[in-house]
């Protein structure tokens, strides 16, 4: 990959400055000396030229980005041939939720679903022409002005039935600890319901100022999703009313099949809450200290743990 500095030209876009680096790319903002307007240019790593399978998954990332027409998405265009490998995106004006939530801490009830109602309708248009974003965060959210949504970074989206890439480097394209879907942990290749758990980990954060779950590296946190409930968000914040809170229980179900099957349902319950029903739930089981636990809850206690030993036994695999 060759390294540009403000000031240099690729094809016919000028580049202004860096913006952002990832461990497969760098960001330039540009200016396209045809129309005159601002873009971004993503250029590949030379190690991610080098490997096929990254390469495709480059390729895909353009294919699927090319693909998707929404005010709620970040557009890719489409334009002529190219003298190197990159892809040229839709300049999005406005800061990332993460800075947000950084400065804000927690926001406003209303704000907060304002924003989700946003991701949700993106959503709703990439599931039904059968794409999932899989990295859902809010790093990947930008939001513009009047708390407009645009979703951003479909580096590991895919088609529903597109066939599976396998990848070395497992640790990069997962997803992201804290937002990473319960069954993705297991293994499974996550689908839109696996968005929608990532919609209500950002909506949970927005509305109490932290994630439901953490530990002290990124394993024990996917571990903890697997094996525990959320904590109650009212019990965070009080302002939270019980059918925003049965909502974030709905979105946040460990079982996909439990979950809200679109994020059309989602937007429904978020728009009328007033007509959400609350559901009996159990008190959250608490930990038992200094007594006998039952061989069964050892029992599933252990299977639910054999992801994750896989998970480690995959990393170490990767190093060597």
């Amino acid at each position: 990959m060759t390294t540009y500095e403000s000031g240099d030209t690729l094809d016919h876009y000028r580049i202004e400055a860096a913006v952002a680096h990832s461990g497969m790319s760098v960001l330039y903002r540009a200016t396209d000396l045809h129309s005159g307007g601002q873009v971004a240019i993503k250029v590949p790593l030379a190690e991610m030229e080098a490997d096929p399978v990254l390469l495709e998954r480059f390729k895909r990332e353009q294919e699927i980005g090319q693909s998707l027409d929404h005010p709620g998405v970040v557009k890719t265009f489409n334009d002529e041939e190219r003298s190197h490998l990159y892809m040229v995106i839709e300049w999005v004006e406005g800061r990332l939720l993460r800075s947000i939530l950084n400065e804000e801490k927690k926001l406003p009830t209303d704000r907060a679903v304002k924003i989700t109602l946003g991701i949700c309708d993106a959503l709703d248009y990439m599931h039904k022409r059968g794409i999932v974003h899989r990295d859902l965060k809010p790093e990947n959210v930008m939001v513009g002005e009047d708390d407009q949504v645009k979703l951003i970074d479909f580096g590991i989206a895919m088609k529903e039935d597109a066939r599976r890439l396998t990848f070395v480097n497992v640790t990069s394209l997962l997803g992201t600890p804290d937002y990473i879907s319960p069954e993705q942990v297991k293994g499974a290749r996550g689908d839109q319901r696996s968005d929608i758990y990532a919609v209500g980990i950002m909506l949970y954060e927005m509305l109490t100022g932290r994630v439901p779950f953490v530990g002290p590296n990124p394993l024990a946190v996917m571990n903890e999703r697997v094996l525990n409930d959320v904590k109650p968000p009212r019990e965070l914040n009080p302002e939270i009313s019980p059918e925003l809170e049965e909502i974030l229980y709905r979105a946040l179900e460990r079982e996909p099949r439990h979950r809200y099957a679109t994020a059309s349902e989602m937007m429904w319950d978020l728009e009328h809450q007033e007509q959400v029903g609350i559901e009996p739930r159990g008190e959250r089981p608490v930990k038992l200290a200094g007594r006998k636990i039952d061989k069964k809850v050892l029992l599933y206690a252990g299977l639910a743990l054999v992801p994750v030993v896989l998970f480690v036994l995959m990393l170490l695999m990767a190093k060597k």
